[in-house]
């Protein structure tokens, strides 16, 4: 007879709870979740362009696993910010499913034996892969979202290694455990299972409770943090999220931000009309603009959001400036041939104070040189003297106070 003392013995997990069908459940929601979460992470990281340029690449040992990379499109200009913003909101939002999901299975972790075929050898690699996959994927995505990640090692490599092993073992665990999932929630009822205790303590809540215990766990998350994805009154809901709650002052420069001109380095006497010139390569040519300069040029407007790795934005705000595709005019690029380029900030330390643009960007009319933001001149904060401004672009591609731009093929 087993002592039940021991988690190796099925009558150490008494709760009533758990049972194929609750597990089955919780599942198929992560099965849709976890689905919408790769993807949306893929197509995230192909918004960096790290084919274009080893600038943008935060995973160069990437290999074949780079299989899918595209050019990312400027259209609609909202898109990094819808993918980015689902992937990471959806994320604290299943967190809930996951951790139920997680408790549901563990008298599987201790089962004996630990291998009874090869199939059951499999869906225990697939397990073991899954749950740590899923710790790893779940805790890096929250504490960089939370501008606390404490991990050693860059968040991007570690992050796109391990979705990879993580969506491999889910795959794996899917094929393996769908079909008796799909029959446990068809039938309403429990196939015979490790998970059903054989001694099972009063039950004080009903499985179907339970369920909604975590669906209400998971609104609540999302309702905590969505709204870092809007202006306005709902981002004070966002009371879970660092860009959440109000805006950071008022004015025309009162939207969020990630980076400071302070906590970069910048010092304003490298911004001064007198100090700052904006210096402009290709083609073997050389050109240095003051703003008063650039202010001379031909200047558009463009209504465009800004989008952060972190799943917050902004909502569109009115830029105005120098068309990047002028700019590469100025050193003999035809306004309709405009190539890559690479843009340098005065930042001198921290991720992206360089970062490359591909031509498609490049050439959009929308895309600026911004000067000016909702009918004012850039702060500090936000870029001054310029920023780059590109439909559709990750927020850390639209480089502030820009110092210089170097167009040619990268």
């Amino acid at each position: 007879m087993r002592d039940y003392r021991l988690p190796t013995s099925p009558g150490f997990w008494r709760s009533p709870l758990r049972s194929p069908w609750f597990t089955s459940v919780l599942g198929i929601v992560l099965l849709g979740g976890i689905t919408v979460l790769f993807t949306t992470g893929l197509v995230s990281y192909a918004a960096y362009n790290p084919g274009l340029s080893p600038v943008n690449d935060m995973t160069p040992d990437k290999g074949l696993l780079g299989f899918y990379l595209f050019a990312w499109p400027t259209d609609p200009p909202w898109l990094y910010r819808l993918t980015q913003g689902v992937h990471v909101t959806l994320g604290i939002a299943l967190i809930p499913v996951l951790l139920a999901k997680l408790w549901s299975v563990l008298p599987r972790l201790f089962t004996l034996p630990p291998v009874r075929s090869l199939a059951h050898a499999l869906e225990r690699i697939s397990l073991l892969l899954l749950v740590g996959g899923a710790l790893f994927e779940f805790t890096t995505g929250v504490l960089n979202v939370q501008l606390d990640y404490l991990f050693p090692g860059s968040f991007y490599p570690l992050h796109f290694y391990g979705a990879w092993v993580f969506f491999a073992a889910f795959v794996t665990h899917a094929v393996l455990r769908v079909p008796a999932a799909l029959r446990n929630l068809r039938h309403l009822r429990d196939e015979e299972s490790e998970l059903v205790s054989p001694n099972p303590a009063p039950p004080t809540v009903s499985r179907r409770g339970a369920l909604a215990f975590v669906g209400g766990g998971s609104l609540l998350l999302l309702v905590t943090t969505a709204g870092r994805n809007f202006d306005g009154p709902l981002r004070a809901t966002a009371l879970l999220a660092p860009h959440g709650g109000p805006e950071p002052g008022s004015g025309p420069g009162g939207f969020q931000i990630n980076k400071t001109a302070a906590s970069r380095g910048i010092s304003m006497t490298e911004t001064t009309d007198e100090a700052w010139r904006l210096v402009i390569e290709g083609r073997g040519r050389t050109v240095r603009l003051s703003r008063a300069e650039l202010l001379q040029l031909p200047l558009y407007s463009a209504a465009l959001p800004i989008a952060c790795v972190e799943g917050w934005s902004t909502s569109d705000q009115w830029w105005r400036g120098v068309r990047l595709r002028d700019l590469a005019a100025l050193v003999g690029f035809e306004s309709g041939a405009a190539p890559d380029v690479l843009v340098e900030s005065l930042q001198r330390h921290g991720a992206f104070r360089r970062a490359a643009l591909r031509d498609n960007q490049v050439r959009d009319p929308r895309s600026l040189l911004a000067l000016f933001v909702n009918g004012e001149p850039l702060t500090a904060d936000h870029g001054y003297p310029a920023r780059i401004i590109v439909p559709a672009a990750p927020g850390v591609l639209n480089t502030k106070w820009v110092a210089r731009m170097t167009f040619g093929e990268l």
